[in-house]
């Protein structure tokens, strides 16, 4: 069974897509935004290019989980793509990022992957839990981009 999360995870933030764009890809930012990421770690250096790996730490329905994404696809302030293939749920993760009519942004988080081994019979329950955390990380991300400089 595949999980695909993108049903109900976008958000609008009253700041332009560039910027909006450059900190939500900057792996960097990361624990900032993501409430069960705990760690980033790069594995190549700094800024994120197409084949950069970095290493990352979180906490989700109440395990560990260490994984390595590696930047697969990004067009500057449009859309960035990172995979890993480890673990029991390898994934993809995508943000896009759209111009609203009144100068925001839109974003898109995305993530999919198929469960293997045990983490197959979860499937559903992971899908909901993803989708309740992505709805979290981006509200937390417009608090953050939007608060006053």
């Amino acid at each position: 069974m595949t999980v695909d999360v993108e049903t109900e995870t976008e958000i609008e933030i009253a700041r332009p897509r560039r910027q909006v764009a450059a900190y939500g890809c900057d792996p960097g930012n990361a624990t900032t935004w993501y409430e069960n990421i705990k760690s980033v770690e790069w594995e190549t250096a700094p800024p994120a290019v197409v084949g950069s790996r970095i290493a990352f730490v979180a906490h989700f329905l109440g395990r560990r989980i260490a994984y390595t994404y590696e930047v697969r696809a990004m067009t500057p302030g449009e859309h960035f793509v990172m995979s890993t293939a480890q673990g029991p749920f390898p994934m993809e993760t995508t943000y896009t990022w759209q111009d609203t009519a009144d100068g925001g942004t839109r974003m898109t988080l995305r993530n999919r992957g198929v469960p293997a081994g045990f983490a197959r019979v979860g499937a559903p329950m992971m899908a909901a839990a993803m989708r309740r955390a992505n709805r979290k990380d981006l509200l937390k991300l417009k608090q953050t981009l939007e608060a006053p400089q």
